[in-house]
């Protein structure tokens, strides 16, 4: 049976821990005049450097979930679908993912507003790790409902009981996608006509919090002219874009969720599926997170590249699926309509084959 190092426990409760904001995962959708939808995300974490890889999954693959005490000893699930994710750790630990079906599921962070059921030995064969809850959904469905009628035929825990909570975002190649919050042990989905995700607090709040910011609208505004006692006061703005003055610049996550909401509503629609995915990683390069700023200074515990370790964008029309890290910025392709999955072996590899950013030199004649 397979059994998790206490390193990669302990891992997983300091990557959930409420109290550190470099967890900081910010998720956006966009489709592109050709219809294709491309849904993107970053991952962070500035404590230390995690294991990121890539997984393939073929149909047929049968897994056991993790359970508290480290052993693979929980609920039982073997591949309807094949799929490919982006994880960390352990190739169970798949992050984002799609299968072949074109399902996307992608775990984000939820500290403190989340609360799964206890865990129980007596439902050990019902007990899914909150980290291997994108590897069952990939496997086994191919819709939303799918999901959702079968979400109380399994009891979500943490692998460690000091981790925080997580929530999910679930996206059918139709357009339709959900957010998936566990709350005082009940599941709850919620409709995401937004089509950002972030982080903490709920769902819902993030969606009324937008009302916050009604007043932004995108171009410039102004002149105006104001009339005083004294006379005729003229104001302008001092550049373009002011119509968003006011949006907030910070690394919380409603504030994120704000930004990339805004960002990604007002960004000018992409021919096809490929321009989308690249105008997806250039929205999603404003919260980039630069390693440092969530500790005071000269506390950083390491110098990494960045606290985005990686950034994933995949083509769910299409079936492609991009990705850089931290080390290189150079897009990889993941083209799942050349994989059988079927025929194919499971199997997992680094997402960097080396940790060196790629450079072209000019030569001038």
């Amino acid at each position: 049976m397979k059994h998790l190092s206490l390193s990669v426990v302990a891992l997983m409760a300091t990557l959930g821990g409420f109290v550190d904001p470099a967890n900081a995962c910010t998720g956006i959708t966009l489709r592109a005049k050709d219809n294709s939808l491309v849904v993107a995300r970053t991952i962070d974490w500035s404590r230390e450097e995690m294991n990121n890889i890539y997984v393939v999954v073929p149909r047929a693959h049968t897994v056991k979930s993790f359970l508290p005490d480290g052993t693979a000893g929980g609920l039982e699930f073997t591949s309807r679908f094949g799929f490919v994710g982006l994880g960390v750790e352990e190739p169970e630990f798949v992050i984002d993912g799609t299968n072949e079906a074109g399902l996307s599921a992608a775990l984000f962070y939820f500290p403190t507003y989340g609360q799964y059921v206890e865990y129980d030995p007596a439902y050990n064969d019902q007990t899914l790790a909150d980290f291997q809850v994108v590897s069952w959904i990939l496997s086994q469905f191919s819709t939303i409902d799918q999901v959702k009628r079968a979400i109380n035929n399994v009891r979500i825990v943490n692998i460690d009981s000091r981790a925080a909570t997580v929530h999910w975002r679930i996206v059918e190649p139709n357009g339709r996608e959900v957010v998936l919050e566990i709350v005082d042990g009940i599941p709850h989905f919620y409709e995401n006509k937004v089509g950002v995700l972030t982080n903490a607090p709920g769902f819902e709040w993030m969606t009324t919090n937008l009302n916050n910011y009604v007043n932004l609208t995108p171009g410039t505004v102004g002149p105006q002219t104001m009339k005083t006692a004294l006379g005729d006061v003229t104001l302008a703005a001092f550049g373009t874009g002011s119509g968003f003055l006011g949006i907030p610049g910070d690394m919380t996550p409603p504030s994120r969720f704000v930004r990339a909401t805004f960002f990604q509503s007002y960004s000018l629609p992409q021919a096809t599926g490929y321009d989308t995915v690249l105008q997806a990683f250039h929205i999603l390069n404003n919260f980039d997170v630069p390693l440092g700023i969530q500790f005071p200074v000269n506390q950083a515990p390491n110098n990494m590249p960045s606290a985005t370790q990686w950034t994933i964008a995949t083509d769910l029309t299409n079936r492609k699926i991009y990705y850089h890290t931290m080390y290189n910025r150079v897009l990889r392709e993941i083209d799942m309509d050349k994989i059988d999955f079927a025929g194919v072996k499971y199997q997992s590899h680094p997402l960097d084959t080396t940790k060196s950013e790629t450079v072209v030199s000019v030569t001038i004649d």
